[in-house]
């Protein structure tokens, strides 16, 4: 088995960032009416700016695959060029469609000769999923190297006319016309962007980071579903997908639009992610002690004093003075935050040899939670 190393990282963020006071102008007004939950949730949030892959004039910029080949390319120069990867792994929640896969349309627009592709499929976790896969290859001796991604457009799923004929149909039946918040909520947290990793069997570049391991952790096995989208949730908590759905239904219940189970999350997110937590340290023998920098993803500020005293609550208390987070300026970029978050914590001139970074990804669709233990070299 050979070991493993993050050589080169990047991120590719659309646009100019766009503040709050911008947001329902570039995702559009639903009913003619402004958000009334849009404050509480930013409040809650504390995001103060984001990115969307949307121009002043509401066009489409970049589509997913597009903002995945940027950050892509970005790993690469004259010494090392789209060429020479071997192995393409891209994971994301929000793919341009369902068929062909994130990473063969990545590939397309790449150009960059006949290549092994990977796409793992998933919300937050795809993008670690795709790294695992990048790390277990390498690591094996398939391939020499792995460009591994994770990136969302989401914007265009949460704009105005998504939800235009819900609304409509809500008046036809004389019901109040207003969003479910499950719907909503997401609309205000979520950010478009991508970022990419090189893996290679020697400690290459300015910052080489060896990986020493990855774990995850489901716990699908008991907890419904509980952020989705393609489908539609019933009250005992069955989701049934669009499939199965009559074609004209799709637009009424907003089928395609992200959801969450904001009761759901709030209950469970954090109890699960503190259980994987002791879990992971458990299997590797190591603890709070053992890490530099604590990099986890969390989709609000209104979670991190909640994690913290879960930890604590646990036993496993992580110092405040090790943990490093960017959502306020980047907004939550799902299957991407971890890559963007990682990308900025080398750039910042901070880590020096022999640093161990914890990366720590939850995701709320099922409660799955993957974990990367890092040492500087």
């Amino acid at each position: 088995m050979k070991d493993v190393y993050i050589t080169r990282i990047s991120k590719f963020m659309p646009n100019k960032p766009v503040d709050n006071e911008q947001m329902e102008e570039k995702l559009g007004i639903i009913n003619g009416q402004l958000s009334k939950a849009r404050r509480i949730v930013l409040r809650n949030n504390r995001i103060t700016q984001r990115y969307y892959a949307i121009d002043e004039k509401g066009n489409v910029t970049h589509n997913n695959a597009q903002l995945t080949a940027e950050a892509v390319t970005q790993l690469c120069d004259a010494n090392f060029t789209k060429n020479d990867i071997e192995l393409l792994s891209c994971g994301t929640s929000s793919p341009d469609q369902i068929l062909p896969s994130h990473a063969a349309m990545v590939h397309g627009f790449l150009k960059n000769g006949s290549i092994e592709i990977n796409s793992p499929s998933g919300a937050c976790c795809s993008g670690m999923n795709a790294l695992k896969y990048g790390y277990l290859s390498v690591m094996t001796g398939q391939v020499n190297n792995a460009a591994c991604a994770g990136s969302e457009r989401t914007s265009t799923w949460m704009k105005a006319d998504i939800f235009a004929n819900e609304v409509d149909y809500l008046k036809e039946l004389e019901d109040s016309p207003i969003l479910a918040f499950n719907k909503e909520f997401l609309r205000w947290m979520l950010s478009d962007g991508a970022g990419a990793v090189l893996l290679e069997s020697e400690p290459k570049g300015d910052t080489p980071l060896k990986i020493e391991w990855m774990d995850g952790y489901s716990y699908a096995n008991e907890m419904e579903t509980c952020m989705y989208a393609g489908g539609d949730k019933d009250e005992n908590g069955h989701l049934t997908p669009w499939s199965e759905f009559p074609a004209e239904e799709w637009s009424k219940k907003s089928l395609f639009a992200m959801k969450q189970d904001t009761r759901l999350l709030g209950e469970n997110i954090l109890v699960k992610g503190v259980d994987s937590l002791k879990r992971t340290y458990k299997k590797h023998g190591i603890g709070p002690d053992d890490v530099d920098y604590y990099l986890p993803h969390i989709s609000s500020y209104y979670f991190k004093q909640g994690l913290y005293d879960e930890m604590k609550k646990q036993g496993v208390e992580m110092p405040w003075e090790k943990w490093f987070l960017n959502l306020e300026r980047i907004g939550n970029i799902g299957a991407a935050s971890i890559y963007v978050m990682l990308d900025e914590l080398v750039a910042s001139g901070k880590l020096k040899k022999g640093d161990k970074i914890l990366l720590h990804v939850p995701e709320s669709a099922r409660f799955s939670y993957m974990y990367a233990y890092l040492t500087v070299c």
